[in-house]
């Protein structure tokens, strides 16, 4: 199983970015995903969450900016990203789990900045 995440990049203060974790297998048969990320000198923290239902969980730092979403045609998990703040700067990475395995993502920077 492999995670592939693209679409990252430099976004100014309060602007949108969008990333994208594709799956090489259909994306339901993940029990639930999720978006972390990793500051320089800082713990790789926990985004957000979108399970096999589709309900979401988002961290607070994140809540009502950020979103979670997911294309069952493409096997593909998105976050959009929106009102984008320089505390927001790390490398992003996808992680799924099938039954009792966890996958990662390589992961993609995210740099926010003007």
């Amino acid at each position: 199983v492999q995670l592939v995440e693209s679409g990252g990049g430099l976004a100014w203060p309060g602007g949108s970015l969008s990333i994208s974790c594709a799956a090489s297998e259909r994306i339901f048969f993940f029990n639930t995903m999720a978006w972390f990320r990793q500051a320089p000198g800082k713990e790789r923290e926990l985004v957000g969450t979108i399970a096999l239902n589709g309900m979401t969980t988002y961290a607070d730092s994140v809540m009502g900016r950020f979103t979670i979403s997911r294309d069952g045609a493409k096997n593909t998990m998105s976050l959009r990203m929106n009102s984008l703040k320089p505390e927001d700067t790390a490398m992003y990475y996808c992680n799924g789990r099938i039954a009792s395995r966890l996958y990662w993502g390589r992961g993609i920077q995210v740099t926010v900045s003007s």
